[in-house]
């Protein structure tokens, strides 16, 4: 083992153990830390033994094990615990340290220690880590983002234990990490990653929701139903995992079958939507994901209004094979709408923080070790690649062609989910937002009169130039003074 550690990380729950093991294995010599130095020990004398890890009874011990410039790594729970272990470091680095923060972080928070560690002269990265625990053993998404000059000393341990994907001539050398930007762009991107996790994971449990409720279909039918599609378009890990867990059985039935419907969550899907009201992106589909939580979540009173509130009975009677290759169409296009409204709440973000994001780049960090990998993410790389200015992935002929294909069947879905009283939020969030964001002359000229007319807050007119505002005394009894006008 190396006299001198490449790296430390702090905090030895999953993600941390397996990220340091993915380094030993890798090549890297690296300190591990835990508050209670007792995990540690079992970590060294348990999974670590015989590697190339060492651990660390204190911060002047974590320090001393380190090689210039110190890399030491967070693997911590978010918020204060984070801002309180780098006031323990600071007394202890010197100049040109690097500090990173690879737990979900609020990308402000990120904003905020980047500028703060700059005064102090240490670096300062917030770096998005995705792939759960298998990930962060064989190879995760990582988005680092932060102060650029500690990127070339993390680099060759990033990009080193990264997942891979195929470069230009099919090898599997491409890594799935790249230098993300400024501030708190890693954090950032990170966020919007598990916003539209929140949302695919939605759009399957409709689908779920259809094929057992107005279907009838058996653990077992809907298990093959998904092995079938992870071999088509929809290919992706989501897709994969469900597939297994429908074929997962305790005492000869399905498990998912006894699991309460109540979904918990841990913020980052709340951020992406708060996060889009404040750009004003209009991010549907996301925002109902997490509403979706948030209504699995009230169970007991689910329960009550189900024998007070009634609705019609399922009944299906059309051609069930017909129906799940509507049912494909529409969950294929409503996914490619959850990822054009995080690709465009990206490009909103970067112009609001002045971030410099490589979109394409982007979704090749996606494209493995990430939770929400699939085969369509190439076809993301590649819509940006031919046009880096992309204003919205439906705007791209490929995108444009799949989801007006898929018109019909999409369609068919949500008129039969209405039509039975089966409530699929995404999936009918997705469609209003592809119709809504087709349509030349929306009703909202009937929303400006309104909104003159009781708070004379003006409106722009179609015979007039953009950005020339008139007020109306709608009932005479008003006077010639409006408002000032702004946007959000």
């Amino acid at each position: 083992m190396k006299e001198l550690s490449d790296i430390a990380v702090v905090g030895l729950a999953v993600m941390g153990e397996n990220l340091i093991l993915n380094m030993a294995s890798k090549g890297f010599t690296v300190t591990a830390f835990n508050r209670s130095y007792d995990k540690v020990e079992r970590f060294l004398s348990g999974r670590a033994q015989g590697k190339t890890i060492r651990g660390a009874d204190s911060i002047e011990s974590l320090v001393a094990s380190l090689e210039k410039p110190r890399k030491i790594m967070l693997m911590v729970k978010s918020g204060q615990p984070v801002d309180d272990f780098i006031e323990k470091l600071v007394p202890h680095l010197d100049e040109g340290d690097i500090i990173i923060d690879g737990g979900n972080s609020q990308f402000e928070d990120s904003d905020r220690r980047t500028a703060a560690l700059a005064e102090k002269g240490l670096l300062y990265v917030g770096s998005g880590v995705s792939g759960g625990e298998e990930g962060a053993l064989k190879g995760p998404s990582i988005m680092p983002g932060g102060d650029e000059r500690a990127w070339p000393s993390l680099k060759p341990i990033f990009q080193g234990i990264s997942a891979k994907v195929a470069d230009e001539n099919g090898e599997l050398t491409a890594p799935c990490c790249d230098w993300v930007g400024d501030g708190g762009s890693g954090h950032f991107v990170k966020m919007v990653h598990n916003g539209i996790e929140y949302g695919d994971m939605q759009l399957i449990c409709e689908a779920y929701l259809l094929m057992r409720d107005l279907l009838g279909m058996t653990a077992d039918e809907i298990k093959e139903v998904f092995v079938e599609w992870n071999n088509t378009e929809l290919s992706s890990y989501l897709i994969e995992i469900t597939a297994d867990i429908f074929g997962y059985k305790e005492d000869g039935k399905a498990l998912v079958e006894s699991i309460l419907d109540t979904a918990g969550q841990k913020g980052t899907g709340k951020w992406t939507g708060v996060t889009a009201l404040h750009l004003g992106v209009p991010l549907t589909l996301i925002g109902e994901a997490v509403f979706a939580r948030c209504l699995s979540a009230i169970k007991e009173e689910r329960v009550d209004a189900s024998s007070v509130l009634k609705g019609p009975k399922p009944e299906f009677k059309g051609d069930r094979q017909a129906f799940l290759n509507s049912l494909k169409d529409a969950l294929l296009a409503s996914k490619i709408v959850s990822y054009a409204q995080g690709f465009a709440l990206m490009r909103e973000a970067a112009k609001e923080y002045n971030w410099k994001l490589n979109y394409g780049a982007i979704a090749l960090m996606w494209r493995g070790g990430c939770i929400i990998r699939s085969v369509f993410l190439d076809n993301i790389k590649t819509a940006f690649d031919k046009d880096e200015n992309l204003r919205n992935l439906l705007l791209d002929e490929y995108f444009a062609d799949v989801v007006q294909n898929a018109q019909q069947g999409w369609r068919e879905v949500i008129a039969q989910a209405a039509v039975n009283g089966i409530s699929v939020p995404c999936l009918a969030s997705a469609l209003t937002y592809f119709d809504g964001y087709r349509t030349a002359n929306l009703p909202a000229n009937l929303l400006q009169a309104q909104r003159d007319y009781f708070g004379a807050h003006t409106y722009e007119r179609k015979d007039k130039n953009r950005g020339e505002f008139f007020h109306t005394n709608w009932t005479g009894r008003g006077g010639d003074t409006a408002s000032t006008t702004y946007d959000v």
